[in-house]
Protein backbone atom coordinates (compact mmCIF):
# COMPACT_ATOMS: atom_id res chain seq x y z
CA UNK A 1 0.00 0.00 0.00
CA UNK A 2 1.06 3.60 -0.83
CA UNK A 3 0.15 6.15 1.05
CA UNK A 4 0.24 9.92 -0.76
CA UNK A 5 -0.12 13.29 0.72
CA UNK A 6 -0.19 16.60 -1.73
CA UNK A 7 0.58 20.21 -0.84
CA UNK A 8 1.55 23.76 -1.89
CA UNK A 9 -1.86 24.56 -3.46
CA UNK A 10 -3.11 28.05 -3.04
CA UNK A 11 -3.95 31.30 -4.71
CA UNK A 12 -1.89 33.20 -7.08
CA UNK A 13 -2.31 35.94 -9.90
CA UNK A 14 -1.81 35.27 -13.64
CA UNK A 15 2.16 34.68 -13.88
CA UNK A 16 2.73 33.43 -10.50
CA UNK A 17 4.22 30.78 -9.53
CA UNK A 18 3.56 27.40 -7.43
CA UNK A 19 5.16 23.99 -6.59
CA UNK A 20 3.15 20.99 -5.29
CA UNK A 21 4.44 18.61 -3.18
CA UNK A 22 3.77 14.40 -2.79
CA UNK A 23 5.09 12.82 -0.55
CA UNK A 24 4.87 8.84 -1.14
CA UNK A 25 5.25 6.36 1.92
CA UNK A 26 4.60 2.95 2.53
CA UNK A 27 5.79 0.34 -0.53
CA UNK A 28 6.86 2.82 -3.05
CA UNK A 29 9.88 0.60 -4.32
CA UNK A 30 7.05 -1.12 -6.81
CA UNK A 31 6.04 1.83 -7.93
CA UNK A 32 6.80 2.52 -11.48
CA UNK A 33 6.01 6.08 -12.15
CA UNK A 34 4.28 8.91 -10.41
CA UNK A 35 2.13 12.44 -12.26
CA UNK A 36 0.57 15.36 -11.38
CA UNK A 37 -3.09 15.20 -12.78
CA UNK A 38 -5.86 17.87 -12.60
CA UNK A 39 -9.29 18.37 -12.52
CA UNK A 40 -11.11 21.41 -13.63
CA UNK A 41 -14.75 21.90 -12.76
CA UNK A 42 -17.36 20.05 -15.34
CA UNK A 43 -14.13 18.42 -17.00
CA UNK A 44 -12.44 15.22 -16.70
CA UNK A 45 -9.06 14.18 -15.12
CA UNK A 46 -6.19 15.37 -16.84
CA UNK A 47 -2.35 14.44 -16.79
CA UNK A 48 -0.69 17.25 -16.46
CA UNK A 49 3.05 16.01 -15.62
CA UNK A 50 4.98 12.34 -14.93
CA UNK A 51 7.75 11.16 -14.17
CA UNK A 52 9.00 7.44 -14.27
CA UNK A 53 11.58 5.75 -11.77
CA UNK A 54 13.71 5.79 -14.50
CA UNK A 55 14.15 9.74 -14.64
CA UNK A 56 11.36 10.02 -18.06
CA UNK A 57 9.35 12.77 -17.97
CA UNK A 58 5.79 13.51 -19.52
CA UNK A 59 4.80 16.76 -19.57
CA UNK A 60 0.99 18.01 -21.51
CA UNK A 61 0.76 20.33 -24.13
CA UNK A 62 -0.39 23.55 -21.98
CA UNK A 63 1.96 22.38 -19.16
CA UNK A 64 5.37 22.21 -21.42
CA UNK A 65 7.70 25.12 -21.17
CA UNK A 66 5.74 26.52 -18.18
CA UNK A 67 6.01 23.27 -15.35
CA UNK A 68 9.10 21.32 -14.00
CA UNK A 69 8.54 17.43 -12.75
CA UNK A 70 11.21 16.15 -10.17
CA UNK A 71 11.33 13.78 -7.51
CA UNK A 72 13.88 13.32 -4.94
CA UNK A 73 14.18 9.36 -4.10
CA UNK A 74 15.76 9.84 -0.86
CA UNK A 75 12.74 11.66 0.32
CA UNK A 76 10.04 9.86 -1.90
CA UNK A 77 8.35 12.88 -3.01
CA UNK A 78 7.68 14.31 -5.97
CA UNK A 79 7.13 18.27 -6.89
CA UNK A 80 5.79 19.96 -9.32
CA UNK A 81 7.19 23.63 -10.29
CA UNK A 82 4.14 25.73 -12.28
CA UNK A 83 5.59 28.99 -13.11
CA UNK A 84 3.36 31.68 -15.34
CA UNK A 85 0.29 30.15 -14.01
CA UNK A 86 -2.96 31.01 -15.99
CA UNK A 87 -6.39 31.49 -15.16
CA UNK A 88 -6.65 28.10 -17.07
CA UNK A 89 -4.72 26.05 -14.89
CA UNK A 90 -7.37 26.81 -12.12
CA UNK A 91 -8.00 23.30 -10.63
CA UNK A 92 -7.85 20.45 -8.13
CA UNK A 93 -4.26 19.05 -8.58
CA UNK A 94 -3.72 14.89 -7.74
CA UNK A 95 -1.12 13.17 -7.63
CA UNK A 96 -1.03 9.44 -8.97
CA UNK A 97 1.52 6.91 -8.36
CA UNK A 98 1.62 4.22 -10.95
CA UNK A 99 1.73 0.84 -9.74
CA UNK A 100 4.67 -1.41 -11.30
CA UNK A 101 4.41 -5.11 -12.00
CA UNK A 102 5.30 -5.53 -8.45
CA UNK A 103 2.88 -4.18 -6.81
CA UNK A 104 0.18 -5.52 -4.90
CA UNK A 105 -2.86 -5.13 -7.40
CA UNK A 106 -0.86 -4.33 -10.30
CA UNK A 107 -3.02 -3.91 -13.39
CA UNK A 108 -6.10 -2.67 -10.81
CA UNK A 109 -6.46 1.21 -9.60
CA UNK A 110 -3.40 3.51 -9.09
CA UNK A 111 -2.47 5.39 -5.93
CA UNK A 112 -4.53 9.02 -5.59
CA UNK A 113 -3.69 11.67 -3.12
CA UNK A 114 -6.99 13.91 -1.71
CA UNK A 115 -5.94 16.60 -4.21
CA UNK A 116 -5.18 20.19 -3.55
CA UNK A 117 -6.53 23.26 -4.95
CA UNK A 118 -5.09 25.92 -7.53
CA UNK A 119 -6.72 28.82 -8.14
CA UNK A 120 -5.17 31.50 -10.30
CA UNK A 121 -7.01 34.84 -11.04
CA UNK A 122 -6.53 37.31 -13.75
Amino acid sequence: QVHLVESGGGSVQAGGSLRLSCAASGDTDCLSAMGWYRQAPGKGRELVAGITTGGSTYYSDSAKGRFTISRDDFTNTVDVQMNNLKPEDTAVYYCSAMKGPRCPGYGEDDYWGQGTQVTVSL
